[in-house]
């Protein structure tokens, strides 16, 4: 295999992938925002990465020139947040997503790029009825409400759509929310960890599932997606997702002292939990976690997904408990400061 691009590199995907990687001895040259910048670069400099470039995926030009030699690409960079600051930024957030999916494709056909693995997201998937009705790798979801849905599905589809124009060959993996390995900056993921754990959920806890999948899992899949002769969508996640009843008793067994909820949030007070949410945050000292869209979206319905696909096809298992990648989560969160 030849040169290897990991665009993302200092996020939380890209930074575990470039590691794994690196221990087994690729040629890779990896993209942050601003190569300048020592926050961004210092820890992939630390794995012994040398060829680290400045790249805005929204610069056609400065992509094209980031893949020359490039044999396989992962674009994995993305901005994640379903809480901003504003409605500016979420139209940005989409922006980013999707004018970066097109001048990745594009300038993958431009340089002759072997093959792309885009990171997309479970997502882009419908929600479902209940935490049984999982949806597959066919299925899209039409409720683009949330600004980071709207992100993620448009810009997968317009990579799709621009693949098969330009002769692409490109897969898409799809990870539910991410947990565990090593991060130097917290996520909306990981923001669920910090704030449950900091008490967030004291007043009343919801009715729903975590979309649950640990790091490293998620970095076998990519690799596994890369490597064999497949095409299509994968989902990444686990078998089964957690509430978030069990999320606390997962910590509070790891000996966190997080108080149980004292409710259950009704259906019908859904429409007030973001006020709810914003106050507590301010409180705590937690990053807020839901947006009236994110509400209305999650009201009666399901994040679930199907692994069937990725197992059938890649051979891949999710292989890192849902208590150890809560732990190793706990362990970052305190390493950079946030608990």
């Amino acid at each position: 295999m030849g040169k290897i691009l990991v665009t993302g590199a200092n996020g939380h995907v890209g930074y575990n992938l470039t590691a794994e990687l690196v221990r087994r001895g690729a040629d890779l040259r990896v993209s942050v925002r601003d190569a300048n910048d020592p926050a961004k670069t210092g820890p992939l400099r630390a794995l012994g990465v040398e060829d680290i470039v400045s790249l805005d995926v929204q610069d056609a030009d400065a992509f094209r020139a980031a893949t020359e030699g490039i044999d396989l690409l992962y674009h994995v960079a993305a901005t994640y947040r379903y809480v901003t600051s504003g409605a500016d930024a979420d139209e940005q957030m989409v922006r980013d997503a999707v004018e970066g999916a097109t001048a990745a494709i594009r300038a993958a056909a431009a340089s002759g790029v072997r093959k792309v693995v885009l990171t997309s997201s479970t997502v882009t998937l419908p929600l479902g009825t209940t935490p049984d009705d999982k949806k597959t790798e066919a299925d899209w979801t039409e409720d683009l409400s949330v600004s980071y849905i709207r992100a993620k599905t448009l810009a997968e589809k317009r990579a799709w759509d621009l693949a098969a124009e330009l002769g692409v060959n490109m897969v898409a993996v799809l990870p539910a929310g991410i947990f565990g390995g090593t991060f130097h900056k917290p996520t909306q993921s990981t923001d669920f960890i910090e704030a449950i754990a900091k008490g967030a959920l004291r007043m009343g806890s919801f009715k729903g599932v975590m979309p649950f999948v640990d790091v490293r899992d998620v970095v076998d899949g990519h690799i596994r997606a890369a490597e064999q002769d497949v095409s299509g969508r994968f989902i990444l996640c686990n078998d089964r997702f957690p509430s978030f009843d069990e999320i606390i008793d997962i910590l509070r067994a790891q000996g966190m002292r997080v108080g149980r909820p004292l409710m259950m949030v009704p259906l019908f007070m859904y429409p007030v939990a973001p006020l709810m949410n914003r106050m507590t945050s301010r409180l705590i000292g937690a990053p807020p976690l839901i947006t009236t869209d994110f509400a209305a979206l999650n009201r009666g319905r399901y994040f679930a997904s199907s692994n069937q696909r990725a197992k059938d096809v890649l051979g891949w298992q999710p292989s890192v408990s849902t208590e150890t990648s809560i732990r190793d989560t706990v362990e970052e969160l305190r390493r950079i400061g946030r608990l």
